[in-house]
């Protein structure tokens, strides 16, 4: 809540691309759990997803962009894994910029838009 008792706007920022691409918040925080945990199950659990619609999500991701993001090894004795490649780590960086850049630049529009909600 804000100051004014107000709850604050969540501003969400995603790109969809023809016909049935796009990339928003949740993938980017699927990329970023992937990073830290360095497996797509855990990565999805973090977020309360399946194995199987996180592998999906990130099949999707590797499918759009000319490189992969995610690279993943089947388990065995030594267990499977999955690590961002520098494009996905890159992916991330430029969309969180993205996302920064345009919260900034309409702060004062939605600055406007939240004085004047009912109360």
């Amino acid at each position: 809540m804000s100051a004014s008792g107000k709850s604050e706007p969540k501003l969400i920022f995603r790109l969809q691309f023809d016909p049935e691409g796009r990339i928003g918040r949740g993938k980017i925080e699927l990329l970023a759990h992937i990073k830290e945990t360095g497996s797509i199950s855990a990565g999805g659990r973090a977020m309360d997803m399946s194995y199987r619609r996180a592998w999906l999500l990130v099949d999707e991701m590797n499918r759009l962009f000319r490189e992969p993001v995610v690279e993943s090894q089947r388990g065995g004795k030594q267990g499977g894994g999955a690590v961002l490649t520098p494009f996905g780590k890159a992916l991330i960086a430029h969309y969180q910029a993205m996302e920064e850049k345009a919260r900034a630049a309409l702060a004062d529009e939605i600055n406007w838009i939240v004085a004047n909600l009912a109360d």
